[in-house]
C-alpha cells in the first residue's frame, strides 16, 4: 500500500510560481512512476506531467517549459516547479503512483492517488 499527500498549493498572481510536493510512505521506490494530474471543476481529471522508473520526465504540451517534475533520490518525494503560472492553470493538483516502472498518461493506469492540493492562479 502507498500513501500520497501532496502540499505546496496556494494562490498566486499570473506569472508566478509554485512548487509542489507529494510526500509517500508505504511499498514505494525510485522504481515506480509517478505523475501530477490537474482537475478544474466541472472537467476531467488531466495529465501534468509524468517520471518513470529511470527518471526521465514527460509533460503535457501545456506544462511543456514552464513545469518541471522531479523527485529525490529514495523515490519519496515528487516535485512540481509550477513557473509562469496562467489562470487556466487553475485546478486542484493530484499526486499519483502506479506499481509499474513505465508511466502513462491516462488516469486509469495509476493506482494510488494523494487527496490534491489546491493551486488558484488570478489575472
Amino acid at each position: 500500500q502507498v500513501h500520497l499527500v501532496e502540499s505546496g498549493g496556494g494562490s498566486v498572481q499570473a506569472g508566478g510560481s509554485l512548487r509542489l510536493s507529494c510526500v509517500a510512505s508505504g511499498s514505494i521506490d525510485s522504481g515506480q512512476a509517478m505523475a501530477w494530474f490537474s482537475q478544474a471543476p466541472g472537467k476531467e481529471r488531466e495529465y501534468v506531467a509524468t517520471i518513470d522508473g529511470d527518471g526521465d520526465a514527460s509533460y503535457s504540451y501545456s506544462a511543456q517549459g514552464r513545469f518541471t517534475i522531479s523527485r529525490n533520490n529514495a523515490g519519496r518525494v515528487l516535485y512540481l516547479q509550477m513557473n509562469n503560472l496562467e489562470p487556466r492553470d487553475t485546478a486542484m493538483y493530484y499526486c499519483a503512483a502506479r506499481t509499474m516502472r513505465l508511466a502513462y498518461y491516462s488516469a486509469d493506469e495509476y493506482d494510488y492517488w494523494g487527496k490534491g492540493t489546491q493551486v488558484t492562479v488570478s489575472s
